[in-house]
């Protein structure tokens, strides 16, 4: 059974090597980062949003982050060529599990606009699994002018609800959620953040963060069972 669950957002920047003018402002989510995904028993199950998906990424894999700016190798497990084609969450994956010292079962990629019911079911399946399951997402990428996306005045409340749900293990206001809404903010990690909900409880948040210092939101939160 899934006991411990950390959500985590997957942007380049966790890296330093790939923020070196920004890794003092980026400190921040990077620590909070690795702090809940350290949390996490091996081996680990991640979840994340990803246009390949739906997909089942497993070791041995190796990638780089040469696509982000800087020839950084990372691998899931196994000594192999890395594959410059691997996907940013599956990247991210690779780089805290080498962080963290653990081993990852797999990656199973997810399409952004998959359903609240779809996403509750495979919550479910995962359930039953010994791992610690990583959800991987970001907010909404419409914080302000330094934002990808035009600043939205919704950005703001919209993830602070989210906030306010993962602090409270709320899994029904996740699945709640406006999934048009969310993808109007660019906030892909709707669909990971609702396969967390759909994983039975009950749950108990042991920690929850939020920040968004290049106009995107990301949370970090750790869920336990009480």
């Amino acid at each position: 059974m899934i006991t411990r669950a950390a959500v985590v957002p997957h942007p380049p920047l966790l890296v330093p090597e790939l923020v070196a003018g920004a890794a003092a402002e980026t400190e921040s989510v990077r620590a909070a980062t690795l702090a809940a995904a350290g949390k996490l028993p091996g081996p680990w199950v991640a979840v994340a949003v990803d246009d390949s998906g739906p997909a089942t990424v497993v070791p041995p894999l190796s990638g780089t982050f040469l696509g982000y700016g800087v020839d950084i190798p990372v691998t899931l497990g196994g000594d192999t060529v890395p594959d410059p084609r691997i996907p940013l969450p599956v990247l991210i994956t690779a780089w805290l599990r080498e962080q963290c010292a653990v081993e990852v079962s797999r990656v199973e990629l997810i399409p952004r606009d998959l359903a609240p019911s779809e996403c509750v079911s495979f919550g479910q399946q995962i359930a039953a699994e010994s791992a610690g399951l990583l959800i991987l997402g970001d907010g909404s990428t419409r914080h302000g002018p330094r934002s990808p996306g035009s600043d939205d005045a919704r950005s703001g409340p919209f993830d602070a609800h989210v906030h306010t749900l993962l602090a409270a293990a709320d899994a029904s206001g996740l699945l709640d959620l406006d999934v048009e809404l969310a993808r109007e903010l660019g906030a892909q990690g709707r669909a990971a953040w609702q396969v967390l909900a759909g994983v039975p409880g009950p749950w108990r948040c042991s920690s929850a963060e939020f920040f968004a210092p290049f106009g995107v939101g990301y949370h970090v939160a750790v869920w336990e069972r009480p």
